[in-house]
């Protein structure tokens, strides 16, 4: 090797060893920007003061079993420097329906989880999680009788707009307002379900949905838990101690943990992304990017009119539920322009979603396929 080749080797590895290092610098920082956002999760610990709640054998109360819970689960997040925890309630108050969804409002909360014990006139017993959502007939009485609470507010009328409880015609504009944040609202009740049936080894009722007041009022994933029965005498005795209430915290900020890392992941995938890859355009056709918008039970015709003025809204059904996309190209960057407009519109919980021959897959994949 002659010395003028030298030099031009020296100088293209100079060269390649500074790219690879802006690489690994770029991939700290932003990761470390996605690790130091702080989520605001509140938590609400179901009835209060003059409102017990469910009432079981021996006098297991549910406002107070709630609370206790609450306060565990409170205190297991607060140790995580990225998690700001605000409470709706922290000791037997009576709080109303309409300001724990305020001060979740307020907050600009990233969650909003609100924690209860069930009842019933029969023997049952289990653990189940709802998001907001239509009611059928099955789930009325269960929505009808959390709502129910709100009969022992001040001017309720005037707060909830003529919202009458005991009026399954009144469900269904509320469960209408459920679609935007119902996939993270799923996502976060899954997983706490999950923790139930296999860690608590508590029965299976399932991840249900139901026009809850209390989620109506608030604008982010929402859920509410029913813990289990205090009206099955063994199930109520355990909710009623210590120990039971400890475990049910556990499960349910562990989940909490769980979910938040799941965002927390996609967050900095797509801001990595999208460092990365300024400037180009992946010439693989058989991977198209999407903005998932929304989705939900209710089949909405992808008129502009139904999605806030946004144009060629797609509708895709999926199970039992339909997903609404806007957008479809192989270029990362015009999906990104695509993205920025759907969250000017007021969809703040949009993400962009890839899809390999029709196959949903992560973006990270999509952008490390050979162009």
């Amino acid at each position: 090797m002659n010395l003028q080749m030298f030099h031009k080797f020296n100088t293209r590895t100079k060269v390649m060893r500074l790219f690879v290092l802006l690489f690994i610098f770029l991939q700290i920082t932003l990761t470390s920007f996605g690790q130091d956002k702080v989520f605001t999760v509140v938590l609400d610990a179901g009835h209060g003061g003059h409102d017990p709640g469910n009432i079981g054998f021996k006098k297991f109360i549910e406002k107070d079993i709630a609370l206790n819970i609450v306060l565990e689960v409170g205190s297991i997040l607060e140790s995580n420097k990225n998690v700001n925890v605000i409470y709706t309630r922290k000791k037997d108050v009576f709080v109303n329906l309409w300001e724990r969804g305020n001060i979740a409002n307020k907050a600009d909360a990233d969650l909003f989880v609100s924690v209860h014990c069930n009842g019933h006139h029969t023997n049952a017993y289990g653990a189940e999680n709802w998001a907001l959502g239509p009611t059928n007939k099955k789930n009325f009485e269960i929505a009808k009788k959390e709502n129910e609470v709100i009969l022992l507010e001040e001017n309720y009328k005037e707060n909830y707009k003529g919202f009458d409880p005991n009026s399954p015609e009144s469900f269904i504009g509320i469960s209408i307002m459920a679609e935007e944040y119902l996939d993270q609202s799923l996502q976060l009740a899954s997983i706490i379900q999950g923790n139930f049936t296999k860690n608590l080894k508590r029965k299976d009722r399932g991840v249900k949905q139901a026009a809850f007041v209390v989620l109506y009022q608030t604008y982010m994933p929402s859920i509410l838990i029913e813990t289990g029965f205090l009206t099955n005498k063994t199930e109520g005795a355990y909710l009623n101690t210590k120990s039971g209430q400890s475990k049910f915290a556990n499960e349910i900020s562990d989940g909490i943990k769980v979910y938040l890392e799941q965002i927390r992941k996609n967050t900095v995938e797509n801001t990595i992304s999208d460092e990365l890859i300024v400037g180009s355009e992946n010439k693989n056709k058989d991977i198209v990017f999407k903005v998932q918008l929304a989705s939900g039970s209710k089949k909405l015709e992808t008129k502009s009119y139904n999605f806030k003025g946004l144009k060629n809204v797609e509708r895709v059904k999926v199970g039992k539920y339909y997903k609404y996309y806007l957008g479809n190209t192989s270029d990362y960057n015009k999906i990104k322009t695509e993205h920025s407009s759907a969250k000017e519109k007021g969809y703040k919980t949009s993400f962009i979603v890839a899809f390999k021959n029709g196959k949903k897959i992560s973006v990270k994949d999509a952008l490390k396929t050979p162009q």
